[in-house]
């Protein structure tokens, strides 16, 4: 059976693309970013491929934006429309990976289409990307609540930096999300410290296991 899980950030800038390469790293899997507003010659699908070997299949985008903003904006200004009909999955063998563009609440269109309608519509499992920070608490639960009102399944949350053992109980407490797995900050992000994390992640089998639970198998 194949299988999709989506990944999403409690904001921007909280490592869900490095994150993202990991995950697709440890599950040999395929990888697709549907959405890429800005930095065209180095796209997170450049950098993912960049970080992964020769198991991963990153597949192209459905949108390359010009301009490094909000995607509604990003569109307008290249005269496109981003409808939720364009996110049927390309095709792919065994495990994707979807990467979704800054975090769940991000607008598409300007009719009011965000990301978060693409989630419900599809009901991918996902997995969040929490990084600690002064307000991160209150970031990571708001996401989670969302995520539930719309009854989108969650995975389990990974965390980016060292343990904050006091915010990541709370976070536990309130959530009842499990935690899958945690990735260090370092200076250089590059291809050995991908296959080492991705090697960790395979040892503790926490992601696979919940996605075969999710699916059934």
């Amino acid at each position: 059976m194949k299988q999709i899980a989506f990944i999403s950030g409690i904001g921007t800038d909280v490592g869900k693309t490095v994150v993202s390469a990991i995950v697709t790293q440890a599950l040999a899997a395929n990888y697709w970013k549907p959405v890429q507003a800005g930095d065209l010659d180095n796209t997170d699908s450049i950098k993912v491929a960049r970080l992964c070997d020769e198991t991963v299949h990153v597949l192209p985008e459905k949108y390359r934006l010009k301009t490094p903003m909000s995607p509604h904006c990003a569109a307008e200004m290249d005269k496109v429309e981003i409808r939720s009909s364009d996110f049927e999955v390309p095709d792919f063998d065994a495990k994707l990976i979807i990467e979704g563009a800054g975090g769940l609440m991000v607008p598409l269109h300007n009719d009011g289409l965000l990301l978060i309608d693409i989630l419900a519509d599809k009901k991918w499992p996902v997995i969040l990307v929490s990084r600690h920070y002064l307000g991160s608490i209150n970031h990571t639960l708001l996401s989670v609540d969302v995520l539930n009102k719309r009854s989108i399944p969650i995975l389990g949350i990974i965390y980016v930096g060292e343990k904050h053992e006091s915010t990541e109980k709370i976070i536990s407490t309130v959530s009842k999300i499990p935690v899958l797995g945690r990735i260090p900050i370092v200076d250089e992000v590059n291809k050995e410290f991908v296959q080492t994390e991705a090697i960790k992640m395979i040892d503790a089998n926490t992601v696979t296991t919940k996605l075969n639970q999710f699916y059934g198998k």
